[in-house]
């Protein structure tokens, strides 16, 4: 295992691609809290406002993801996350300049911007991972990759918020545009690209999109973690807004208590993100994408069944600890089950799968909870991951699927 580790730490990709995601999330995590807290004291707390924060977040995931992906396996990898990080770059440096001249509303861009850059950026990545990162490391490199996530998710709303009210929001905002400069910075350091595929690409758009869909619909491994991504954004999109009323309702505990579970959850992350570097020697990925349904599932159910507080806490820092393991084996499947010329298509497709179903159920969530009750809901969201670890049940049927299309489904 530490040899395994070793090597991986001595790949020169790893280094880098670890150096840029680090400054990657210290500036993602600064511009959003940053953001948040500059546009709540521009509008005294306008619900509207910081709505559209989020949508200048998310909304590039449906509006670009695929046309990325697409572009992805068009553009060589490397040259295209660095462009996107100076694009990223010049954008927060452009609002810096708005809001030393006094139009504070120009602060929407820079998320806008480098949200709609990163999906273009994000598909290049993964084809690096593929490119430099052996076979039988992927799923360890993936892990440490998710380790870093996994720090950032409890460490960086503090750092964001720390870095606003000490700086002020054009420091903070600078800050932001450094760290774009420092990853594009360690990406050019990488090894050079190559022609990594032979594939003749069609001058239409619309036709390479096609292929790629007929690419997912022919593998069955593919349309499995498709379906499976589908029913888990369902679940999570049902109690995501309402963790909350989890303290509130269920424990009849005042609101501010909800901080302990959202620590709890983040350190179980960062455990979870460990343990998974260590476990992939040992676990196929398969098995760390049934556990991490699993785990879950049971876990929401036992959070809205729950009303002893240290039950709840205990349900949620377990839910923190298998996520980065689910995020890894989806990812290490995902790239080892797809060619080289489709890995962006693949994944601009299949993420929006999942973020679109998540809200799709996250804006009738308020609602349902109003007609049902926040132990529906959370019991909902299990059963709904319940299906989900249903839907991967031929994983484990090595031959049925790996025989018939040649794919590595370990």
């Amino acid at each position: 295992m530490k040899t395994g580790i070793g090597k991986l730490l001595r790949n020169r990709f790893m280094i880098g691609i670890l150096l840029s995601i680090t400054f990657l999330q210290l500036g993602i995590w600064v511009r959003n809290f940053a953001v948040l807290m500059f546009v709540m004291e521009k509008t005294n707390g306008s619900a509207l406002a910081v709505s559209l924060i989020s949508v200048a977040e998310f909304a590039p995931i449906f509006f670009f993801s695929f046309i990325g992906g697409v572009w992805a396996d068009r553009w060589k990898p490397k040259k295209t996350m660095v462009w996107c990080d100076i694009g990223s770059a010049i954008s927060v440096a452009f609002v810096l300049l708005a809001l030393l001249l006094g139009t504070w509303k120009v602060i929407f861009l820079a998320t806008l911007v480098s949200s709609i850059l990163s999906q273009f950026s994000q598909p290049s990545s993964m084809k690096l991972f593929k490119k430099h990162v052996p076979e039988d490391q992927l799923q360890s490199g993936m892990s440490m990759f998710q380790s870093v996530i996994a720090v950032f998710t409890l460490l960086g709303p503090v750092l964001g918020t720390l870095c606003y009210y000490q700086f002020g929001i054009s420091v903070s905002i600078g800050l932001v545009s450094v760290c774009f400069l420092l990853s594009a910075t360690v990406l050019s350091l990488l090894p050079a690209d190559v022609n990594i595929d032979n594939m003749k690409h069609s001058n239409s758009i619309r036709t390479e999109m096609a292929q790629g869909l007929h690419y997912i619909k022919d593998r069955q491994i593919l349309l499995i973690l498709g379906t499976c991504f589908c029913f888990t954004g369902l679940g999570i999109g049902f109690i995501q807004p309402l963790g909350i009323f989890l303290i509130t309702d269920r424990l009849g505990l005042p609101k501010e208590y909800l901080q302990w579970m959202l620590s709890l959850n983040g350190m179980g992350m960062i455990l979870g993100g460990a343990l998974t570097v260590v476990l992939s020697k040992f676990m196929q990925a398969r098995s760390l994408l049934a556990v991490g349904l699993a785990v879950n599932a049971l876990c929401m159910v036992i959070s809205g069944l729950s009303t002893f507080m240290w039950l709840t806490l205990l349900a949620q820092f377990f839910i923190g600890m298998v996520t980065p393991g689910f995020q890894v084996a989806v990812q290490t499947l995902i790239l080892k089950n797809t060619e080289q010329a489709y890995i962006g298509r693949v994944n601009g497709l299949l993420s929006p799968l999942f973020m679109g179903s998540m809200l799709i159920t996250m804006s009738m969530s308020g609602w349902l909870k109003d007609q049902l009750s926040v132990m529906v809901m959370y019991l909902l969201a299990g059963a709904f991951f319940g299906v989900g670890l249903l839907i991967t049940a031929p994983l484990f049927r090595k031959t049925t699927l790996a025989e018939a299309k040649g794919m590595n489904i370990l």
